[in-house]
């Protein structure tokens, strides 16, 4: 594929929020950490002295040791003593972690569950029983063990903790399982230990005194409470971009190595989540200090301020709206798929809405295509029978019950859950759909390996219970392709609606604009990708934040704190024509 026209692009990979007025409140590297600490912990002048280090899971032992060997501490307790044991522990989760080797189902459980009753009560008697000197009381649920004169939280963005699984580093919570499989790893945390963490922390994070980024062990970060909750305050009054993170995949491609400019000597790219705040990060600059923290943390924060109090009150402190880039250029067929109903997801796994979504295309080879939909007259007995079939013989013909569709640039086609589908080789997607991200039931992967050299796990008997049967060729070009709309227009703008189908809850916007384009934000947090164009600005009408540029492919979130803004051209790309896809929740679904 011809790269050229994407000579001029600069998508930026590392985005930040700049709060360079707290330098006096950043601490970088071991030696600065320690010295301060030891400094701040004597200056309190306390008889007794209670340190609290809570981790996330994930949380190396590295900084646990370093902490006991260098931190002044009288005496030092590891809330991994008082855990449950590991088979108490396994017993416990079962019920959400099931045998299923994808799915589980999310827990109700608490922090306070994985501990031992007798040893948890010992422990508070032993701290209880001390009358002077420096405690510290370390490791996950360390904040349920002693009421902390001094609260240190260690935090950790779960693609880091992705990461760690996959290099035999890290764990599951109350587990000594580093050597297990990384996607049953990921399952665990999925299901589990990132819900009792996060409970556990919007609890905490009114008290913390310190906030701490280890995803660099050797070299943490440890920033005041005043500095991190001024930060996320910022966050929620201009736009702003979460850290982008590049996988590879048994399908991916070659077209983010050029757009986004990522490392050559990769074989491939298959996603980039552009904006899943669960799982990215923010990222704050505090002079030259990059401080890494979990992008969650802002919407744990401020859930009212940023996503719209109609919003809030609809999904609670979850981000509801997800982009993320899917690449087949030079590569291969997603695997045919289908995502569950609102209430199968539900009853199954314990998610409150579900995994809708839409194709939208950025760029398509030749012949470029997506498969959307079933053909008319299929017997589901007949196809159902033909993927269970598949599994033993290796074929399966997905043309012969799956309509294919042409895609072009600009394309939008809609996949409402229950919509058989998938993307096909030479086709660039920018995934637009609800925030729920692993319920996909994989029917046919066209036989091909995972990239760990084992199959990957396929899910008809799930599948089959969610497929739409009469969402067939008709249906599907009536109703789920380029369902595009003019709304409004003026000089040198046009606002159409794109989607997404009256099933989701997702509205979508696209506005073409060679000049300045006023946007109001529909009374909740929008969501916008510039889809055309180099380069754009993002304006205030009324100043209430500073210009915000924009590049080709970029992701970026308007709080809802902001009620109106405009985009106009800018740089290489002024008096050009450019395009934005914008999406909102539509608070009447």
């Amino acid at each position: 594929m011809n790269f050229t026209r994407f000579s001029d692009l600069n998508y930026d990979k590392f985005p930040y929020i700049s709060v360079s007025a707290y330098e006096k409140d950043c601490w970088n590297g071991w030696n600065s950490v320690i010295s301060y600490l030891n400094r701040y912990s004597f200056a309190l002048n306390k008889k007794k002295l209670v340190v609290v280090a809570e981790f996330y899971t994930g949380v190396s032992d590295v900084v646990f040791d370093y902490l006991k060997h260098n931190f002044y501490n009288d005496y030092c307790f590891s809330a991994a003593d008082v855990m449950k044991t590991q088979e108490e522990i396994d017993k416990l989760i079962y019920p959400d972690v099931t045998d299923d080797e994808l799915f589980g189902f999310m827990t109700q459980l608490e922090m306070n569950d994985f501990f031992d009753e007798k040893k948890l009560l010992a422990m508070k008697a032993a701290i209880g029983n001390i009358k002077s000197g420096i405690v510290l009381v370390m490791g996950c649920g360390a904040s349920l063990i002693a009421d902390a004169d001094l609260l240190l939280y260690f935090d950790m963005p779960r693609w880091e903790a992705q990461l760690r699984f996959r290099r035999n580093e890290a764990g599951n919570l109350g587990a000594d399982n580093k050597e297990e499989r990384a996607s049953l790893q990921y399952k665990r945390a999925y299901f589990v230990d990132w819900r009792v963490c996060d409970r556990l922390k919007k609890k905490l994070m009114k008290r913390w005194d310190f906030v701490f980024d280890t995803v660099d062990n050797d070299m943490p970060k440890m920033v005041s409470a005043n500095l991190y909750f001024a930060a996320l305050e910022k966050a929620v009054h201009q736009p702003f971009r979460v850290v982008p993170f590049f996988d590879p995949g048994p399908w991916g491609g070659q077209w983010m190595k050029e757009v986004c400019d990522l490392d050559k000597d990769v074989d491939n790219y298959a996603w980039c989540f552009d904006c899943v705040p669960e799982e990215n990060s923010l990222l704050l600059k505090v002079g030259e200090v990059l401080f890494e923290t979990p992008s969650v943390n802002l919407v744990f924060w401020a859930p009212q301020a940023l996503l719209g109090k109609e919003v809030f009150m609809k999904f609670g402190d979850e981000f509801p709206i997800r982009f993320d880039f899917l690449d087949t250029m030079q590569g291969g067929n997603l695997s045919l798929q289908v995502h569950p109903l609102k209430q199968y997801i539900k009853q199954k796994f314990g998610m409150q809405y579900t995994q809708d979504e839409s194709y939208y295309i950025l760029d398509a080879g030749d012949d470029a295509c997506v498969y959307l939909g079933l053909k008319e007259g299929v017997n589901p007995e007949e196809m159902i029978d033909a993927l269970k079939l598949s599994q033993k013989t290796a074929c399966f013909d997905a043309e012969l019950y799956v309509e294919k569709w042409q895609a072009r640039r600009h394309d939008h086609f809609l996949i409402p859950a229950g919509t058989v589908h998938c993307s096909g080789a030479n086709t660039m997607v920018l995934e637009i759909s609800a925030t729920p991200y692993i319920f996909t039931f994989k029917l046919w992967d066209w036989n091909r390996l995972g990239l760990d050299g084992r199959p990957r796990p396929i899910n008809i008997d799930h599948g089959k219970q969610v497929i739409q049967w009469d969402r067939t060729t008709q249906w599907t070009k009536n109703n789920l392709i380029n369902q595009i709309t003019l709304v409004g227009e003026g000089d040198n703008w046009t606002e159409e609606k794109t989607g997404l189908h009256e099933l989701e809850f997702i509205e979508s916007r696209r506005h073409w604009f060679s000049a300045k384009v006023n946007h109001y934000n529909n009374a909740g947090v929008n969501v916008l990708n510039l889809v055309e164009g180099s380069e754009a600005i993002v304006e205030s009408p009324d100043n209430m934040f500073e210009p915000f540029i924009v590049h080709y492919a970029e992701t970026f979130i308007i709080p809802a704190t902001i009620k109106k803004y405009s985009i106009r051209p800018h740089g290489t790309s002024e008096g050009k024509l450019c395009a934005t896809i914008k999406t909102y929740v539509r608070l009447d679904t």
